[in-house]
């Protein structure tokens, strides 16, 4: 059995420095939720992990007003969960990212894997799509920051360069009048991997769209800002007839695959259904309900 190196660095800089020197031996682990299952059946064989739940910046989440947060790539779904603020501002950035396993891997599994695992099907990525969420980057060349849509290159790939860890997720305040949520169809009741997952975040100012963006998962080699279905909803009031052309957006940015969990046809239109469905409840919570 070949020897693996664990390192658990307390400084980002440290994490970066020996991310960098193992020039692509080494595995991050942020939870391990998925690492030490593609360990186990023998997908991946690191030479190197890096811990990084022992970095300050990675488990923290920081609340900086007016419902904008920056959360730490390795906090787990837990933490968020049990925050005092967090799910009063973005309720389906929440609730997306509670999806992620069952009770016991919330307590490890974090946004930060969830997206660098490249998953086209990961839960949290369509909900921060949709938030507009930021990542903040930092490697050999120093820190950048990306959008959470320009992060996922394909299944299993992401756009990051070599030796760059993701640190942070920053999502943008809240106007009044906002509102997001989160829905995925899957074959089971629970702790099932999405047939389609779809995030929307609303901003609505006397019953008028003036805002909105549409995340979609699960049903092309990445997960898809839908620019599209945001436009056939800004400037409506979300009668019948927007709601149709946004889901129709969702259906033509469709690229799926058949498998066993579903076909393309039956997964282009659930992507539609779920953008009606989730407009719904986050037009809700706008209101303030």
């Amino acid at each position: 059995m070949t020897d693996i190196r664990y390192l658990a660095p307390r400084t980002l800089e440290e994490a970066v420095g020996a991310f960098a020197a193992a020039a692509g031996a080494a595995r991050i682990l942020a939870g391990g939720t998925d690492l030490l299952v593609q360990m186990r059946n023998g997908a991946v064989k690191p030479g190197t992990i890096i811990d990084i739940k022992k970095i300050g910046a990675m488990t923290a989440v920081d609340d900086l007003g007016g419902g904008a947060f920056r959360i730490g790539a390795a906090v787990p779904g837990v933490v968020l969960a049990e925050h005092p603020t967090f799910g009063k501002a973005w309720p389906g950035v929440l609730e997306a990212i509670n999806l992620i396993g069952s009770k016991q891997v919330q307590g490890r599994a974090s946004p930060g894997g969830n997206l660098c695992n490249g998953s086209p099907a990961g839960d949290s990525v369509p909900a921060m799509v949709a938030a507009g969420a930021v990542v903040t980057v930092q490697g050999p060349g120093g820190r950048r920051e990306m959008p959470v849509e320009a992060v996922p290159a394909g299944p299993g790939r992401t756009n990051l360069a070599p030796g760059e860890i993701v640190v942070s997720f920053t999502l943008p305040a809240r106007s009044k009048g906002s509102g997001d949520a989160y829905l995925r169809m899957i074959p089971r009741t629970e702790m099932d991997i999405a047939v389609v997952g779809l995030g929307i975040s609303l901003t609505l100012e006397g019953g008028i769209v003036k805002a909105a963006r549409v995340g979609l998962g699960a049903v092309a080699p990445t997960v898809l800002l839908v620019e599209d279905a945001a436009k056939a909803l800004i400037g409506s009031r979300l009668d019948d007839a927007a709601l149709e052309a946004a889901a129709a957006a969702c259906r033509a940015a469709c690229k799926p695959i058949n498998d066993k969990r579903g076909t393309i046809v039956y997964r282009t239109k659930v992507a539609g259904v779920l953008l009606k469905r989730a407009a719904a409840i986050a037009a809700q919570r706008a209101g303030g309900n």
